[in-house]
């Protein structure tokens, strides 16, 4: 049996290339909209991707299952099973085999079990994997978003992303009977798991790209807690704000994802344009890195620095529906930052301005700054309110303390509530270690809030200096 993994760091998300040998066949599980990948890694080892599949409809990224059965000229499963309401609508029309609780299906001599595993999502199938070469019992679990390293999927995502009302909790009792067909498989049995650590689809995802289950039926909370009650308390509890882009993942991925044929590479513009395109208010995204942002920036612009966690803030805070351009350093910058955001499908992107033409800029414009301050310079003017406090990290990292009359507002959602921050005085943005909060200082400049300071190192640096925090 042939076995690879691939793991998107900026999404957090593992996807599966899994052949026999001998007939040359293999299965891609969990695509993401980077098929080249796929089918280079398959030419490597003369394999040919007969079949393409995936656990779920998903929720964070759009998926390259479509795309890369029609390249491969392979055969599409897609689950059938969750209801009528969590059907693919383009199964039908791609040919699709529908899969149901109990089939199978082989590359070669290797077989794949197919489990229904309803709770993060309706629809949700698990793959356990046998390599008949070898033996007749399984080696592997493919488990995508049912469970983790340390963790299970979160059953909150249909209520709280997709806005579906008063299904969480149906969810969660769902997802805890299908964690006892896990909990049932023997020790030996190895976790392929969809995504790793920085996943948004659980709250405590470990760093390993993969386990057991006899580790995990040890170690994971999800597997050793057994009652059902206590279990669907606590998978509510604490999860993270789900961004604001799953919804439109979902809609995406369930209709049909576009068939994107080749990464973009998006047209430099010519810097006299950028006047014209904030006049008529167009979005600007600077990929810049937060500081240098902060020294001189075209007002107007969002900041959202081209690093690991790109393609999510783009998501939180991008438009689906609107035109995009990019500042970037460089072109191969501004073709990195146009593939993260078509992984999310944030395909509307219409060119690129050259960082280095912010010096024309600021010829016949004025730049604007972010100023920046630490724990010990701004403690006294937070304690006589002086300033105004925005906390905008999530609601499990507020829980565990805050700085003393904050406001909390998670950065996601600053644009649509920036209306609640009062204007009076200075606005300090503060998150938990300084990332955050210099884009949102962005967002808020671009809002037109006009005094806005960045705490830098943010709430660890506050608790380092041993300031005041409080506890709710």
């Amino acid at each position: 049996m042939f076995f690879r993994r691939f793991y998107d760091e900026g999404l957090a998300q593992a996807s599966y290339l899994i052949g026999c040998e001998a007939s040359g066949e293999a299965v891609v599980i969990d695509a993401n909209r980077d098929v080249s990948q796929y089918l280079a890694a398959a030419a490597a080892e003369r394999l040919r991707i007969t079949s393409v599949t995936e656990t779920h409809i998903h929720a964070d990224f759009v998926s390259g299952s479509r795309e890369l059965a029609q390249r491969a000229c392979a055969t599409l499963l897609l689950s059938a099973e969750g209801g009528r309401d969590w059907q693919y609508a383009f199964a039908a029309d791609d040919g699709a085999r529908l899969l149901h609780d109990g089939d199978a299906f082989h590359a070669g001599r290797v077989r794949f079990d197919v489990l229904h595993t309803p709770g993060h999502t309706p629809e949700h199938l698990v793959f356990l994997v046998t390599d008949l070469a070898t033996s007749d019992r399984p080696v592997g679990l493919v488990s995508g978003d049912c469970v983790f390293v340390g963790d299970v999927g979160r059953p909150d995502l249909l209520e709280r992303a997709a806005k579906i009302a008063n299904t969480m909790e149906d969810s969660a009792h769902a997802l805890f009977g299908s964690l006892k067909r896990v909990r049932e498989l023997p020790d030996h049995v190895q976790l392929w798991p969809g995504h790793g650590a920085g996943s948004a689809c659980g709250k405590a995802l470990g760093s390993l790209p993969q386990s057991t289950i006899g580790y995990e039926r040890i170690a994971n909370w999800g597997l050793t807690t057994l009652d059902e009650s206590a279990f669907v308390a606590e998978v509510l509890a604490g999860q993270p704000e789900p961004p604001a882009y799953f919804a439109e993942m979902k809609r995406i991925n369930r209709d049909g994802p576009p068939i994107l044929k080749e990464w973009p590479q998006p047209d430099r513009l010519d810097p006299a344009r950028l006047g014209g395109a904030l006049a008529e208010h167009q979005v600007v995204v600077d990929t810049r890195s937060g500081d240098a942002f902060a020294d001189a920036h075209v007002p107007g612009t969002l900041n959202i620095p081209l690093g690991k966690s790109f393609s999510t803030w783009a998501g939180w805070l991008l438009p689906y529906d609107r035109d995009v351009c990019l500042i970037a350093e460089s072109q191969a910058d501004a073709a990195r930052a146009s593939r993260e955001m078509a992984k999310i499908g944030l395909d509307h992107v219409a060119g690129w301005f050259p960082a280095d033409s912010l010096s024309a800029w600021s010829d016949g414009g004025t730049m604007e700054r972010v100023t920046q301050t630490t724990s010990s310079l701004i403690a006294d003017r937070v304690k006589s309110g002086e300033v105004t406090v925005v906390d905008v990290r999530n609601a499990s990292e507020w829980a565990h303390g805050h700085l003393p009359g904050a406001l909390h507002i998670p950065v996601g959602y600053l644009g649509e509530r920036v209306g609640e921050i009062p204007r009076e005085r200075p606005v300090l943005v503060q998150c938990q270690g300084g990332t955050r909060s210099a884009i949102a200082a962005s967002v808020l400049l671009a809002h037109g809030v006009r005094d806005v300071i960045n705490l830098r190192g943010g709430y660890d640096e506050w608790n380092r200096e041993a300031l005041p925090v409080v506890h709710d």
